[in-house]
């Protein structure tokens, strides 16, 4: 399963039956899954734009798999009723649900976030997961190669683009001072522009407290998201383009 993903370099860590039901009630899935992710590319100087929001990989793979796959953003509303009379309503967003001849799958995009979405979507899933409402819950973010080869990836794209100084990275982003002053530090300790700026962009923009494959792991391994089925998906440097 997911094997010219894994062939590509992703990571694949299906949890709790997940591969079962996949194999048996959703080959679709896996299927449109697979395409979808084959087909990522990430230009390097997209990992290096200003602007907040989300991603621009994020926004391509979120068009993707709702306008060619149907993968819809949906809101459950889970009401409980004693004796006619509404007591409880909660409701849950999931980015990307799509309803299967044998069940629901609901999927989250995690490319660059705070690592406690992780804990969102986990707990998520697990509720929608006990309430029957979903057969099984995914999450896609960065993966061990892409996060941990970040520094080089930037780092080469310095010497690239001829970047030797603050005032050169303004075609891409313009940093506060606060960002200024961290990058002139790490210049002084890695004794190069390019190193130097790259250790400090990534450790302020793609740090250890963002959404990257060990904080997922670490959470499911703890058993967040228990019982509920799980697929985990790691997106690997290969796709970064340089």
């Amino acid at each position: 399963m997911f094997e010219k993903l894994k062939k590509k370099g992703f990571q694949v860590l299906p949890l709790h039956h997940a591969e079962a039901i996949l194999k048996h009630d959703m080959t679709s899935a896996v299927g449109e899954l697979e395409s979808v992710l084959l087909d990522i590319q990430v230009p390097v100087e997209e990992l290096v734009y200003g602007g907040g929001g989300e991603g621009e990989l994020t926004q391509r793979l979120r068009r993707t798999l709702s306008d060619t796959h149907g993968w819809k953003k949906h809101v459950f509303e889970i009401k409980k009723t004693v004796d006619g009379k509404e007591k409880e309503s909660i409701s849950h967003e999931i980015d990307h649900v799509k309803e299967f001849k044998n069940g629901t799958f609901a999927l989250e995009i995690e490319w660059n976030n705070k690592d406690p979405f992780y804990d969102r979507d986990l707990e998520n899933f697990k509720r929608l997961h006990a309430d029957g409402v979903i057969s099984i819950g995914a999450i896609v973010t960065r993966g061990t190669s892409l996060h941990e080869g970040m520094r080089e990836l930037i780092a080469s794209f310095a010497v690239k683009e001829s970047i030797d100084s603050v005032s050169k990275l303004s075609k891409f982003y313009t940093p506060t001072p606060r960002q200024i002053d961290l990058i002139e530090k790490a210049v002084k300790s890695k004794g190069s522009f390019s190193q130097g700026w790259a250790h400090a962009f990534v450790a302020d923009k793609f740090g250890e407290a963002t959404t990257h494959w060990r904080k997922l792991e670490d959470r499911v391994h703890r058993g967040v998201g228990n019982p509920c089925p799980l697929l985990l998906i790691g997106i690997p440097k290969s796709v970064v383009v340089v």
